[in-house]
């Protein structure tokens, strides 16, 4: 499993300590979103192309970045690839919906309740409380205390950080990965292989040109 991160528009040094709080298993695939638009489902598309992404993909994206990886989530599953996940960091007000897990993390209470009235199946998410600044999502998950929200609503949320929240959903689907994985390979006869990696479906972008570059409708942020 392949985990994509997909910052916004910000210093690429706040998505550098956000990979040193969650401290991945191995090393995720960074958007270079100060080369390119960060809300642009083509332009990472093509990222994952030109890197021959490893499948399923797990993206991890935020703010301006998560209009990007949604758009590129359903492009890769559309032309026949496999998405674990999409963890979407204060994606506030866009729509998040897709044949794959969907999981908001919210910078305070109000945007993680506003940010549901967009969504459809509900999934574990968590928000931040008490309330914290935009970036400091970002830069600082594991410093932000809040709230575990369960998808089954009648459970109780579970006080946590950020990074925890983000590390246990990593977990859980590398986890489900190796199994159905491993499962397979029983089936088939096949020697094991630890990895849980399975090639990616060949496919192509066809002839559509890259659009240019727009200004961001969020501006920095």
């Amino acid at each position: 499993m392949n985990i994509v991160i997909c910052p916004g528009i910000h210093s690429s040094e706040l998505t550098q300590c956000f990979i040193a709080d969650l401290q991945f298993s191995h090393s995720p695939l960074i958007f270079p979103a100060e080369k390119a638009p960060a809300y642009s489902p083509l332009h990472i598309l093509k990222f994952l192309l030109d890197a021959d992404s490893i499948e399923p993909l797990l993206f991890v994206a935020f703010s301006a970045g998560v209009v990007g990886a949604i758009g590129a989530a359903r492009l890769w599953q559309n032309q026949g690839g496999r998405i674990k996940a999409l963890i979407a960091l204060d994606g506030w007000g866009v729509p998040l919906a897709g044949n794959f897990p969907i999981h908001r993390v919210s910078h305070d209470r109000l945007t993680a309740w506003s940010s549901a009235l967009l969504d459809g199946d509900s999934s574990d998410n968590f928000y931040a409380d008490p309330a914290v600044d935009h970036l400091t999502l970002w830069r600082s998950p594991q410093t932000v205390q809040g709230q575990w929200t369960p998808a089954h609503k009648d459970s109780r949320s579970i006080s946590t950080t950020a990074a925890s929240f983000i590390t246990a959903l990593v977990q859980r689907y590398e986890t489900s990965e190796l199994s159905a994985t491993l499962d397979l390979l029983r089936e088939s006869g096949q020697p094991s292989s630890r990895s849980g990696a399975s090639p990616r479906q060949p496919f192509s972008l066809g002839r559509r040109e890259l659009e240019p570059p727009v200004p961001s409708p969020w501006g920095e942020d």
